[in-house]
């Protein structure tokens, strides 16, 4: 049986240290709880912000530079995604060697070096080279935020927690489209990409506030340093947990343990979430949703608009999900948000069905169905799947396992960016829209057989029940 407030098992003795000064009470414990995964989820922010706004930028962007043909703006949207895809490959590696909370400092100096550079772009390839870089420290965040504030919440607020990285991520794409129409007027795109700075700095100074992990501190046998984080971080017996991670990091684990056989079942769980999560189409969306708009009769200022109203759809419905995660468990809110995304992707096809262009009522069908979409997501498979990949892998590799799952997200959000536009023109609208709606469906068929229920375990109890055997459904 778990004590719910620990993470540990309670029919593990107290053991070395339980004459330790005791816990924090419960209200202070939750403060620095909350206020370490607020701080650290303003990655998430920026995470959020860098991708969202250059799909208003890019209404103005293109008129820049002697004018850029839609393979440019495709490059200017797609290699932040391999900086990202770099990011994820270094942080995870970096993140094991010097710690969670340095690697998030480093994180946010390349962000405000990045956004800068974006900013004051003197050339398009200039510009390219930011974006690359901005790229690096969106990889890096996407990684390393989930990873800390997994290790630092108890299991009874992990959920909610890491899910509040995923609710920055849609706060963070939101306020670049309010940023985006509010800066419509002017065109300038270079303070659209600027504005970033400001969170990035706030971060640095933010993180500098925290405390490493607890569990890395641990796996590094500075056990004291361990126990007086988690003094502050849990409002009980802390005993086993230390006993518990203790356990599952006594070996240590290289590059080729991630393909042991008790590690492949859930190493594909993760990485299949991560591409499932991409190539059912969230960011041709997001990249794209006010140039498609634009394309089909709106005009720049109510395609704008309509980007305002769908990203705040994401984020009340990740609100939503944060409330829910840790009441109704994560499959259900996978399953039935997979389920509402390929009815948005229907509806938004059927609205297509007539043409490239929209009028009248045809277009509040086309919106409605972007809605329904963005909202599903939001409320599923947004949020499970960052939340997953910081729970299913064992500690000793957590974080070369969760980078395996975040390079094959940004790989897959590469390749559907890169190819869109070009996707576009070759099937219309109405067929990349219905080719969504049918991977959305194939998606669902996979989650439902293969991804397991984590709701309420510990990290060690979830790796002691993956290890060896493929996960199961509950």
């Amino acid at each position: 049986m778990l004590v719910e407030n620990t993470g540990a098992r309670t029919d593990r003795p107290g053991g070395r240290g339980s004459a330790g000064p005791p816990a924090t009470g419960r209200g202070s414990t939750r403060r620095h709880v909350v206020g370490a995964a607020a701080i650290t989820a303003l990655g998430g922010l920026l995470f959020g912000y860098d991708t969202g706004v250059v799909s208003g930028a890019l209404l103005f962007l293109k008129n820049q530079f002697g004018g850029l043909s839609s393979f440019q703006q495709e490059l200017v949207t797609s290699l932040l995604l391999i900086g990202a895809m770099i990011g994820a490959l270094g942080a995870g590696r970096v993140a094991d060697r010097i710690g969670r909370r340095p690697t998030i400092l480093i994180t946010a100096l390349v962000f405000v070096v990045g956004v800068l550079l974006a900013a004051f772009a003197p050339t398009y390839w200039t510009l390219l080279i930011a974006r690359i870089v901005i790229g690096l420290a969106v990889g890096a965040a996407s990684m390393t935020v989930p990873l800390y504030i997994g290790e630092v919440a108890p299991p009874r607020m992990r959920g909610g927690l890491v899910s509040l990285n995923q609710l920055a991520i849609t706060g963070g794409i939101l306020l670049s489209y309010l940023i985006d129409y509010g800066l419509a007027g002017t065109a300038n795109w270079r303070l659209m990409f600027g504005l970033a700075a400001i969170p990035a700095a706030l971060l640095f100074a933010g993180i500098l506030t925290q405390k490493e992990s607890p569990h890395w501190l641990i796996r590094q046998g500075r056990e004291d340093e361990a126990r007086a984080v988690l003094r502050r971080l849990r409002d009980g017996d802390i005993d086993a947990e230390v006993a518990d991670v203790k356990e599952v990091t006594a070996t240590r684990a290289g590059g080729r343990d991630l393909l042991a056989r008790g590690i492949r079942p859930a190493l594909w769980v993760g990485v299949l979430l991560a591409v499932f999560q991409q190539v059912t189409g969230i960011n041709t969306i997001i990249y794209y949703a006010p140039s498609l708009l634009a394309g089909a009769g709106l005009g720049n200022s109510a395609a704008l608009l309509a980007n305002v109203v769908n990203g705040a759809v994401n984020v009340g419905m990740t609100i939503v999900a944060i409330r829910l995660l840790d009441r109704t468990g994560r499959r259900p809110l996978l399953l039935a948000g997979t389920a509402g995304m390929a009815v948005g992707m229907i509806i938004t096809a059927v609205a297509f069905l007539g043409g490239a262009q929209l009028h009248g009522w045809v277009a509040f069908l086309g919106i409605a169905g972007l809605l329904v979409y963005t909202g599903s997501f939001a409320v599923g498979l947004g949020p499970v799947f960052w939340l997953m990949i910081a729970e299913i892998y064992p500690l000793r590799i957590r974080g070369q396992a969760m980078s395996v799952a975040t390079i094959a997200n940004w790989g897959a959000n590469f390749v559907v960016t890169i190819s869109f536009l070009t996707l576009l023109n070759a099937v219309t609208p109405k067929g990349a829209f219905f080719l969504f709606a049918f991977l959305s469906l194939v998606a669902l068929a996979y989650f439902a057989k293969r991804v397991p229920e984590t709701k309420g375990r510990s990290l060690q109890e979830i790796e002691r029940e993956l290890g060896g055997r493929a996960p199961t459904a509950r």
